[in-house]
């Protein structure tokens, strides 16, 4: 074989790369210029524009610190977006506690929960509550270091440094989160000398967080933020008195259990004390269901017949009102679920949305003159002729005669029941409204919330897959959906309740872990939703996981993850035969 002779050329290091947005605009410099660089070039800032925070690069959500070392496709993040909007939020947060820390050492702050019309209801411990001064005087200070646009750093430490750290300061939750940590290490961040553990991403620097408001409320105040639908303004604060008293109620029951973060909940598991913490936990569930029960046998007396019941998906209703049947029964009423699908009005009658399609969750969905004309006919001990919808050719028929006995309750469960041009013919004192949700949750740690939205979510994956055969992509794809509706058709109406429950367990997120994992492995990097489902693998990371066989039959937990006891069953069917 005959041997050529060549010459080896060395490729020449690039000393320049190329972004491309959305719109395939391509700017080029130097190889490891930051991300924030290129968006700067690319876009203006201006106060009627959301900003953005954070960007999608190659398909992977990043910062926007991040040196950009090859070419790269990039899609911005505003706070109009889901991850835009947590990204701000959680910067804000840290905002927040260093704000208060300089003004106030030895203070700690508690991001406690959130409050729909857009702020976090916030605590500090170590000394009294902040007064409407002091509250002053901590906005100041935000505003200072905004404009002063001071970095926020990340850096990787070891995780046995990152604990003897908090251990020292003081941060008992911290500790007891990282006890449990898989990894060995710890991404921290760092605003003017305060270092602190925050789950998920920041902004580059203060200057992005323009956006904000501190307003005094009992025992704490609300740390207000821009929500995602109106990403440029702060909404008034809408006050929510009911939702403050479930908090209040939730509060009460995380201390009698000494359960006030996942750190706590994870030494419960590992010690084996979690049994009796699971026990407790739905005995609490059961006794405010019972109490609930007695309001409404006592109302019965003075002519309450009719029991609207209403929450947000996946918030356990199917399992709470059968529950509360039970209960109701104990009081010597018959309770009668009446289904709202029995009203639809016929398919080509249906509203159409914003797209031209169906709009099945519309109030003009349901034939509210029929629906109430039969309402006051069953309370008045009349018989009626039931209506049934065919989902198959979307008509409507009607069956069997139905009548009821004064001893009867009537349960409606559905989307509209706390809106109140859903009965109108009903007057108010034959009438009880019951808002159901998971309404609080389990924080990571104090600075650190857990979404409910995301809890529901994590529920509904669980229960599609167990009972519908969805995958966890399927799910995703609907769940934008879902929550459009949700926010037009539910949450405006909730304070209407007369009560409202709690359904979250301080335990679930540990049982639904092992359930959820596998389904939310399986999206793929290049599939949508991959970023949404690598986060809630990253929150269920946290959580040690429990055996479902600890969950009783009758949990409302049981309506996600299988073997209710409550899944056949008709309340009243055994009084009735």
């Amino acid at each position: 074989m005959e041997v050529q002779q060549t010459t080896i050329h060395k490729a020449i290091p690039r000393t320049t790369v190329q972004v491309m947005f959305a719109d395939h605009t391509i700017l080029e410099g130097p190889v490891g210029t930051s991300l924030e660089t290129f968006v700067q070039a690319y876009e203006k800032r201006s106060a009627d524009r959301p900003p953005t925070v954070a960007a999608i690069v190659d398909g992977t959500l990043r910062e926007l610190t991040m040196p950009i070392k090859r070419d790269v496709t990039v899609q911005l993040l505003t706070t109009a977006s889901g991850d835009g909007s947590r990204i701000y939020r959680r910067s804000l947060a840290f905002l927040l506690t260093v704000a208060v820390g300089e003004l106030f050492p030895g203070s700690q702050v508690l991001i406690d929960y959130a409050v729909p019309s857009g702020a976090f209801f916030c605590k500090v411990r170590g000394r009294a509550p902040l007064t409407a001064e002091e509250l002053e005087q901590v906005e100041a200070r935000m505003c200072e270091i905004v404009a002063a646009d001071e970095p926020i750093t990340r850096d990787i430490i070891e995780l046995p440094k990152a604990i003897e750290m908090f251990r020292e300061r003081g941060d008992d939750d911290k500790v007891r989160l990282m006890e449990f940590r898989s990894k060995n290490y710890l991404t921290i961040y760092e605003l003017r000398g305060q270092i602190d553990y925050f789950y998920g991403y920041m902004v580059p620097r203060t200057s992005y967080l323009q956006l904000f408001a501190l307003l005094p409320e009992e025992d704490g105040f609300l740390l207000q933020y821009p929500r995602r639908e109106s990403p440029t303004i702060i909404r008034p604060t809408v006050r929510s008195p009911q939702l403050a008293e479930v908090f209040k109620r939730t509060e009460e029951w995380l201390s009698l259990l000494g359960v006030e973060d996942i750190g706590h909940l994870n030494r419960a598991i590992e010690s084996g004390r979690i049994r009796e913490l699971v026990l407790v936990n739905e005995a609490l569930h059961e006794q405010h269901i019972a109490q609930i029960a007695r309001q409404i046998a006592e109302r019965h007396n003075d002519g309450l017949r009719l029991v609207l019941i209403a929450g947000p998906s996946s918030s356990g209703k199917t399992t709470f009102s059968k529950r509360l049947a039970v209960q109701i029964m104990a009081h010597g009423l018959k309770p009668y679920t009446l289904e709202m699908d029995r009203y639809f009005v016929d398919r080509l009658k249906t509203p159409l949305d914003e797209n031209g399609e169906f709009d099945f969750e519309s109030l003009g969905a349901v034939d509210l003159p029929l629906f109430n004309a039969q309402l006051v006919d069953l309370i008045a001990g009349k018989s009626v002729k039931m209506p049934h919808f065919d989902f198959i050719s979307g008509l409507r028929n009607f069956g069997e005669e139905l009548q009821l006995s004064t001893e009867h309750v009537i349960i409606v469960e559905g989307i509209h029941g706390m809106n109140p041009n859903l009965v109108p013919a009903i007057p108010p004192e034959q009438t009880f409204r019951i808002y159901v949700s998971a309404l609080t949750q389990l924080n990571i740690d104090r600075h650190n919330r857990v979404p409910t939205t995301d809890v529901r979510m994590i529920r509904r994956l669980v229960r599609d897959a167990t009972y519908r055969g969805y995958s966890a992509l399927q799910t995703l794809t609907r769940w934008e959906s879902v929550r459009r509706g949700e926010k037009k058709n539910i949450f405006p109406y909730q304070e209407n309740a007369d009560v409202m429950f709690n359904s979250a367990l301080l335990y679930e997120l540990a049982v639904l872990r092992p359930l959820a994992e596998p389904l939310l492995l399986q999206v793929e990097p290049s599939q949508p939703y991959y970023i949404e489902a690598r986060r809630l693998l990253s929150i269920l990371n946290w959580l040690k996981p429990m055996d479902t066989d600890l969950v009783p039959d009758n949990s409302l937990l049981r309506e996600f993850i299988g073997g209710s006891i409550f899944r056949d069953y008709m309340p009243g069917m055994a009084l009735e035969a």
